[in-house]
């Protein structure tokens, strides 16, 4: 057949039936998504064929859409390598001990979503702060019989907020590059949305987190399994000082954890002498085995390694790749096209931006490209209503990288479900950082409040 450009209506019909088959194959019949985003890039195929494109425009639309994940796949192979590491020397069990001491029963899921926002905001990686900090905390939770899912809930919410407020975060700098709106112009005016967000979260953690109950024999046994199986000392803080001071100096994500693996290694070199480098190997690759007398210190602590990482590695590939070839096809820049041209009203113009955000997140899964598009799409209807890039680079992050977390087959909530061992529609309702990000910004652009427009505007 002869290649036509793929109309409006034809592109809104694909990415419904995308959407309907993603959608009732994970939330209807609960099913991993790896196979239902495979099955859809198989029927995209066949759709792409009939259309007249040819298997070369298959082929590089995979190619395309696979290559801007490639840095954040090799992430997540280091982190998973560095939580086994990192629970072997005694770090996170330590932080847990800690933890045991600092937080009270009443308070633990608020000091949860504080914490995690914390180190979010000084690490600049909402996904280094769930897989370190968020997994010990995550443990303290366990031991006081919190519910998993609004545990989750918080320190998802807690590390969003530090990585949408850090100048150091890869999607903070990606928002404010593709918005041309200079970078902490950008982070203050955030605060519009991110404020009352954060406020109102807090306040349903505090109300939600006071509905369980402290149960210190359990704690005390917990606590006394950690101190007997496993090093608890101040050598702990050393790995997170360097990762601190790595964010401070501003080092990008891959040598840091490299500088981390490399102390913690060194650590379980100092603790045990005799350790061989055929244990070290394994337990990289495969990740930490807790064998302690406690079953459910042993669940939370069996964790990490490269391996572990693979079903998410799988996942984004193939959702990436459904994505890629939908923007090789033109199918997600017809869908957009019409509405960028008839939006005048700064209200509704950033609706549908927040909206196209989020479809981008449900149809190609990847936090990067639910800023990318959008932000492209929309600049030109921005500048013409004469707001501010500064708006627009606000909305991207409400509306992009922020939801991702909520999203079964994205990126960023298939890494939080994996390390987590929380499924995303477990925890999604109770992420409500996410959840309330784009609210705010959406009543900002309808009321006015905090809405930037450009200086030159009349």
């Amino acid at each position: 057949m002869k290649k036509e450009k793929v109309s409006f209506t034809e592109s809104i019909i694909i990415l419904i039936a995308l959407l309907a088959i993603l959608g009732i194959s994970v939330i209807k019949f609960g099913l991993s998504p790896e196979v239902p985003v495979l099955f859809t890039v198989l029927l995209l195929t066949f759709w792409a064929r009939f259309r007249g494109f040819t298997w070369k425009d298959v082929q590089d639309g995979i190619k395309e859409g696979i290559g801007v994940a490639i840095i954040p796949i090799f992430i997540f192979i280091l982190i998973g390598a560095l939580i086994g590491l990192w629970i072997k020397a005694g770090i996170i069990p330590s932080i847990m001990v800690l933890g045991f001491h600092l937080i009270s029963g009443s308070f633990f899921v608020p000091s949860v979503f504080i914490a995690c926002a914390i180190v979010g905001v000084a690490i600049g990686s909402g996904f280094t702060t769930i897989s370190t900090v968020g997994i010990a905390l995550f443990g303290i939770g366990a031991s006081m019989n919190a519910n998993p899912a609004l545990v989750a809930g918080a320190i998802i919410s807690g590390a969003v907020f530090g990585d949408k407020m850090s100048p150091l975060s890869d999607s903070t700098n990606l928002s404010s590059a593709v918005a041309e709106s200079e970078l902490f112009a950008h982070i203050k005016n955030m605060m519009w949305s991110t404020i009352p967000s954060f406020v109102v979260s807090l306040i349903l953690f505090w109300i939600l987190g006071n509905s369980g109950h402290m149960d210190p024999t359990k704690i005390e046994r917990t606590s006394h399994v950690l101190q007997t199986n496993f090093s608890i000392s101040w050598w702990a803080v050393v790995p997170i000082v360097f990762m601190l001071l790595c964010a401070w100096r501003k080092v990008p994500a891959i040598p840091t954890l490299f500088i981390n693996i490399a102390a913690t290694v060194i650590m379980i070199f100092v603790q045990n002498p005799h350790e061989s480098v055929q244990s070290l190997n394994n337990l990289i690759m495969n990740g930490f085995v807790a064998k302690t007398s406690d079953a459910s210190v042993n669940a939370l602590l069996t964790r990490g390694g490269i391996s572990s990482m693979m079903a998410t590695v799988a996942l984004i590939i193939s959702t990436l790749s459904l994505g890629g070839m939908l923007m090789k096809f033109n199918v997600v820049q017809s869908a957009m096209e019409p509405l960028v041209k008839h939006l005048r009203k700064p209200g509704r113009l950033i609706t549908v931006t927040i909206l196209s955000g989020i479809c981008i997140n449900l149809f190609v899964g990847e936090q990067y490209l639910s800023v990318i598009l959008p932000g492209r799409a929309f600049k030109p209807a921005f500048d013409k209503i004469k707001l501010s890039p500064l708006a627009l680079s606000r909305v991207l992050e409400d509306g992009g990288s922020v939801i991702n977390y909520l999203i079964p087959w994205g990126v960023a909530g298939s890494f939080a479900a994996t390390t987590l061992g929380v499924p995303v529609l477990q925890f999604l309702p109770f992420v409500f950082f996410s959840l309330l990000s784009p609210v705010f910004s959406i009543i900002s652009g309808f009321t006015g409040i905090g809405l930037k427009w450009a200086k030159d505007k009349k």
